[in-house]
């Protein structure tokens, strides 16, 4: 019997519930800590398949969402009342100052061309009293890594990401770009995550390789056993690993 594969369209649905099954739990909690009133104008920076669009639009049912994304195929379910969709690019999208009084990027920053500065303008879309959530990853150094295997896997996956321009290490930078930019209350949180980090981070990693590894095989980075046998190898104790540290940093913008 022949398996047939996922289409790409459907890998990346896969791949964005498990994200969201993974990664929504500590979000909607940090979120739920903020003096967010009912009417608050929301923006969702990179808002993916809207998990945290739809559940914005709930927590301030007298206010408005607005979610962006260079890709908003998978948006079609949070067009509901109070939220509002826009494909484009958050690089060279322009707000007026004080346009939201809550923004959440999570897992942008870090990809893009120039995010200190995106973050300054961030920063400066806050009304006063506004909060800014930001969700981003720090990669740590693959010759690190718990095993000789893990070694080589990960090496090929960040990789990947450095192909891609990605800044592994922005995330760390976050607590103190905040408070440079004179937000008030900066604070932070830490989880790690890898190989035996939870259920769900497992189930996570385990998929994104087995659907998305294979160009990290096509180019040269690792071989297709060395990623068969890291996927094979993901909850057994001896591979226990923190790989990445995904920092959630939060700040006021001080009020008038």
């Amino acid at each position: 019997m022949t398996l047939t594969q996922p289409t790409a369209q459907e890998a990346e649905a896969i791949l964005a519930a498990l994200w969201e099954r993974n990664y929504d739990p500590l979000t909607t909690e940090l979120i739920g800590r903020l003096p967010l009133g009912p009417g608050a104008r929301c923006l969702d920076i990179g808002a993916g398949a809207g998990s945290m669009t739809k559940w914005l639009a709930a927590r301030v049912p007298q206010g408005s969402v607005l979610a962006v994304d260079v890709d908003t195929d998978g948006l079609d379910d949070v067009r509901v009342p109070g939220v509002t969709v826009r494909q484009g690019d958050i690089e060279t999208e322009q707000f007026a100052p004080g346009s939201f009084d809550f923004i959440l990027a999570r897992g942008v920053f870090s990809v893009l061309k120039s995010p200190d500065e995106l973050l300054s303008r961030a920063v400066r879309w806050l009304a006063p009293g506004g909060w800014v959530l930001v969700e981003d990853f720090y990669f740590m150094p693959a010759e690190d890594a718990a095993t000789p295997l893990g070694h080589r896997v990960i090496e090929a996956y960040l990789r990947a990401f450095r192909a891609q321009g990605a800044d592994m290490r922005f995330a760390r930078r976050l607590p103190a770009r905040l408070a440079a930019e004179g937000l008030a209350g900066v604070d932070f949180h830490l989880r790690p995550l890898g190989p035996g980090q939870g259920q769900y981070e497992n189930e996570l990693m385990r998929r994104r390789l087995e659907l998305q590894g294979q160009p990290l095989v096509d180019n040269g980075w690792v071989s297709a056993q060395d990623l068969a046998d890291f996927v094979a190898s993901i909850e057994e104790p001896a591979s226990r690993d923190v790989t990445t540290l995904l920092f959630s940093v939060w700040g006021q913008r001080p009020p008038v």
